[in-house]
């Protein structure tokens, strides 16, 4: 860890050049390292030595642009996968196995809520779904003797409820599990969950921290803190001899880099899903700008909220930065310089009227994706949310008519003027 301050180490961290190295990261694109004898593979092989052989388990690029967000996050270590989603199963998996519980924010974004209550409930891993906004009595309601972890979002997405992290870790901890933290859209520019109690975070590296929508990318970060093995016999896969590495055990060996070792060494090992070198470099491409375009994302964002807060055919805004948002305060605890570029709101008409209007833009584009550099929109009920039902998009704090619009960096008053054309269509 470096004493820099953060946008010092989006700049200059994670690759240190020696005498006569390239001072850009440079792409390994191989697969494969060359070593000169068969023991010193081995070594590498039984976790005695630590290096690079297969770019499937660890590769010099990704492991400097990781090393990089571990740093941004103030935690002690951190893996690159190949998208958000294989970071949010991973975190989960790497604690978790048949028979285990995990409590989860509903209003978390689709996909991961798609994960735990569907995909890893086949896996025979249960999920709870609670309201962020419930008061700990009921929180703990929710909560397992053979429950593993507590999941949430610093900032929903779509419905931007802003996470009372301290209320979550105190929840976690009090029940002797981590805290898992999606942190995508805040970004560690303008929160780092582990200084408020958060365990371990997550990232689509492919939103904010890439910034420009060329590559998809995900990351687990651990702070460290949580103490395995005082709730050893909840962790068994972190505090018992893995017979696959010829019995060693994690907690006892790597000691506070065990969680993200285990995740390198066993998980990526047997479901591959790591980053491409050529992903990674584009991804620390956007990470030396990540505070400016921040900065500039939020600013944009404050502007257009409120235009968008004294429209007459806009019925609802969501931005915490708004003084009169549900969730201002919280924002103000946990995110003083700002929230993230994303706005949810409802106009008059409901979901014809979202479409309407959604079909009117410009500028704007209709897409999959959100917060990169351009300004885009989409429609939840009929995109990322679409598998719900109506009682699971409730929970989510999606509406039918909802619209989540991620402002870009473009010139502020031309995505107002934007939204003004397309509102005269509803």
């Amino acid at each position: 860890m470096s004493d820099y301050r953060l946008d010092t180490i989006c700049v200059q961290s994670g690759w240190h050049p020696k005498k006569g190295e390239p001072r850009v990261l440079p792409i390994y694109q191989s697969t494969t390292f060359k070593y000169d004898t068969v023991d010193q593979m081995g070594k590498l092989f039984d976790l005695e030595e630590s290096g690079y052989f297969y770019t499937r388990l660890q590769n010099p690029t990704n492991d400097a642009v990781a090393e990089k967000i571990a740093e941004l996050e103030g935690g002690v270590a951190a893996m690159l996968t190949s998208s958000g989603q294989a970071a949010n199963f991973y975190a989960v998996f790497n604690i978790c196995e048949k028979g285990d519980h995990v409590v989860c924010s509903s209003t978390v974004y689709g996909g991961t809520f798609n994960l735990l209550g569907v995909t890893m409930e086949k896996m025979g891993i249960e999920c709870t779904f609670v309201n962020p906004d419930d008061d700990l009595e009921t929180l703990q309601k929710a909560m397992r003797p053979n429950t593993k972890a507590v999941m949430a979002e610093t900032i929903a997405n779509p419905a931007l409820v802003v996470l009372d992290i301290g209320k979550f870790a105190e929840l976690a901890h009090s029940n002797g599990v981590p805290l898992i933290v999606d942190n995508t859209f805040a970004t560690p520019v303008n929160c780092r969950p582990f200084e408020f109690g958060a365990d371990i975070v997550t990232h689509s590296t492919t939103k904010y921290m890439d910034g420009h929508a060329m590559a998809v990318g995900g990351c687990i970060v651990d702070s460290g803190n949580f103490d395995w093995d005082a709730h050893a016999e909840k962790y068994p896969g972190l505090t018992t001899p893995d017979e696959s590495y010829h019995g060693v055990t994690y907690t006892k060996k790597f000691g506070k880099a065990a969680y993200i070792t285990k995740a390198t060494v066993q998980l990526m090992r047997d479901l591959g899903s790591i980053a491409s070198p050529q992903n990674a470099f584009l991804l620390n491409v956007g990470l030396e700008t990540l505070p400016l375009r921040v900065e500039k994302h939020c600013s944009n964002a404050q502007k257009v909220a409120e235009y968008l807060n004294s429209h007459e055919k806009v019925v609802k805004v969501n931005y915490a930065g708004l003084p009169g948002d549900k969730y201002h305060a919280l924002a103000q605890k946990y995110m003083p310089n700002g929230t993230c570029g994303v706005i949810s709101f409802e106009v008059d008409g409901g979901r014809e009227g979202a479409i309407r209007f959604m079909d009117s833009l410009k500028l704007a584009q209709i897409v999959t994706h959100v917060a990169d550099a351009r300004t885009c929109v989409l429609h939840p009920a009929s995109h990322t949310h679409r598998q719900m039902n109506d009682e699971q998009l409730r929970e989510a704090g999606v509406s039918p008519g909802l619209i989540r619009f991620s402002v870009g960096i473009e010139n502020p008053q031309d995505i107002i003027d934007d939204l003004e054309q397309a509102l005269k269509a509803i």
